[in-house]
């Protein structure tokens, strides 16, 4: 099969397992991407993620990762719902979080593309990407065309917003590639207004230690920065404001995926209910969600934060 073909039916296939968006770069290193991340880890606006500072050349070049590594595929899936935490005072959960555990789901999905791509291409060597290895996904998905970086450093598309999880398979095979789209932000600067922390200190750049996200998740600190108090706006595991009021967002529209369907015992708990929280409902509700990264000690450090604890 010749590679327009080929390249032809992975983005067909893709789209018929459920993924939203399918573009390919040349895999290669990426010298632009590995200054800009050299300085930012430099300024140690990363915090105490020190996994950031690890494999620093397999971050920069896939053909680390993959030995012959020729493309880099890059994916979309959907997770954008419009079902809320029904007590509108209750802590709140980012809303990649509320159904099934991405990493399972994805993970399935391009497991099955990667298969049928070894049907059509025979002897080929490649890996799957799902948040779980050193990828600049963003990166990536900016240089196969699947949206651009915006100024609250996510990956935004025109019609699809930016309520979408990212993967990757790194293949040793020729395909044919595609080029990065426009930046359509603009003078927009509502995710930079609306960030409570300063986390976003000046367009596109992102300091991931003061983002919400990174104190409630990523800190594994036993306290919180007292400093911070009363700045989370109720968020206890992630944030989605800077995505909120994002504009593009409003072109976003419900997945299709059953898997990504908010848990209704999730929804349904209270601020009470969150407030005592005992182990057993946590490992019931969390079993299979991308909640239990913060662990149960972590979660109700974050609500006791956000109640004054």
């Amino acid at each position: 099969m010749n590679i327009s073909s080929l390249t032809r039916n992975i983005k067909s296939k893709a789209l018929e397992i459920g993924f939203d968006s399918c573009g390919i770069a040349k895999a290669e290193k990426m010298d632009d991407e590995a200054r800009v991340l050299e300085a930012w880890l430099n300024q140690g606006l990363h915090g105490k993620m020190a996994y950031m500072e690890n494999h620093f050349d397999k971050r920069i070049d896939p053909r680390k990762l993959v030995d012959g590594a020729k493309s880099v595929i890059s994916l979309s899936y959907n997770y954008y719902t419009e079902e809320k935490q029904l007590d509108a005072n209750a802590p709140k959960i980012a809303m990649y979080a509320l159904g099934k555990d991405y990493h399972e789901v994805v993970r399935e999905k391009l497991e099955l593309l990667f298969k049928f791509i070894k049907v059509e291409a025979g002897d080929i060597n490649g890996r799957c990407f799902v948040d779980s290895a050193p990828v600049l996904e963003r990166a990536w998905a900016q240089r196969t065309g699947i949206g651009w970086v915006g100024k609250n450093t996510n990956i935004l598309t025109k019609r699809r917003g930016s309520y979408f999880f990212l993967s990757e398979i790194i293949l040793d095979i020729d395909l044919e590639y595609d080029t990065p789209v426009k930046d359509y932000c603009g003078s927009c600067t509502r995710c930079i207004d609306a960030c409570p922390t300063d986390a976003i200190y000046e367009p596109y750049k992102l300091e991931a230690s003061k983002c919400i996200s990174y104190f409630t998740i990523e800190l594994k600190d036993e306290v919180l920065p007292v400093e911070l108090k009363g700045k989370f706006e109720n968020w206890m595991f992630g944030c989605d404001i800077c995505q909120q009021v994002c504009p593009i967002n409003s072109q976003s529209a419900v997945n299709k995926e059953p898997l990504f369907k908010p848990n209704p015992e999730l929804l349904a708990l209270t601020s009470e209910d969150w407030k005592e929280l005992s182990e057993e409902t946590y490992q019931r509700i969390f079993r299979h969600s991308a909640v239990k990264r913060t662990k149960f000690k972590g979660l109700k450090r974050n609500i006791s934060f956000l109640h004054g604890g």
